[in-house]
């Protein structure tokens, strides 16, 4: 049990919400934003000092029944609800195993596609483990961790993302990682990158500190291709398709 990391969750996703949110009446101007501890303890039918125990990362470990009713008052998200599961030392539907070994299936995939559509493999944690021909024309070859590529090349993001989108993308690979660290803990792989995208970057810490959680899912993109990398494509694939799917 994350009793630490347990509090900080339940604290912002608890400030994060509305009196009228749940349907309870709204303040008057100039009070403290978001809902109270007693609040959040009622709507769960939990005692309020239960509940704020937990906030302050000394409460006892709640059961499975009680983080199902905490996940209803906070109105948690069903990644958010799993999240807090795992926090709590609860099982919840597990990702795949993070493996470094490339499916032979989506190795011959990747070559199926790659004369209409760029693609790559990732782990979990966003090392990508293989690229086709197509992506590699579009981006070039990369194997490195795509989460510390966003925030530490500025070069990159702009060719995948305009300015009024990149806080949104950067925020779902923080979201992401966020909910990959709480299934593998804080050592090994994934708790090394955690402390160099913290070291690295102040956008990222910022991010980290606002406590989303969310599977990441990858929206169409449209690449910026000044250099026309796509020559030799449309040369092999007509007709040439601009937008490209990536994360």
């Amino acid at each position: 049990m994350e009793r630490a990391w347990l509090g900080e969750f339940l604290r912002r996703r608890r400030e994060a919400l509305s009196p009228q949110d749940v349907g309870l009446p709204a303040r008057p101007p100039g009070r403290t934003p978001g809902l109270r501890r007693e609040e959040v303890a009622a709507l769960a039918s939990v005692s309020t000092t239960y509940y704020e125990r937990l906030e302050q990362g000394r409460g006892p470990n709640p059961s499975a029944a009680v983080l199902a009713t905490l996940s209803t008052a906070l109105r948690l998200t069903p990644d958010e609800e799993a999240h807090l599961h795992r926090l709590a030392g609860h099982t919840t539907p597990a990702r795949p195993n993070r493996t470094t070994q490339l499916d032979p299936t989506l190795e011959h995939l990747l070559t199926a596609i790659e004369e209409t559509t760029p693609a790559f493999v990732t782990d979990d944690l966003g090392n990508v483990l293989a690229q086709n021909w197509l992506n590699i024309t579009l981006l070039g070859r990369y194997q490195g961790n795509l989460i510390w590529r966003w925030f530490t090349d500025p070069t990159w993001r702009h060719r995948l993302d305009p300015p009024d989108r990149q806080e949104q993308t950067g925020f779902a690979y923080v979201a992401d990682l966020r909910a990959v660290l709480a299934e593998h803990g804080p050592d090994g792989p994934a708790g090394e990158l955690l402390q160099r995208l913290n070291d690295a970057s102040a956008e990222f810490r910022t991010m980290w500190d606002h406590h989303a959680v969310a599977s990441l899912h990858c929206p169409t993109k449209v690449v910026h291709d000044p250099a026309s990398a796509l020559s030799n494509w449309t040369a092999r694939s007509s007709p040439a398709r601009s937008p490209a799917n990536a994360c």
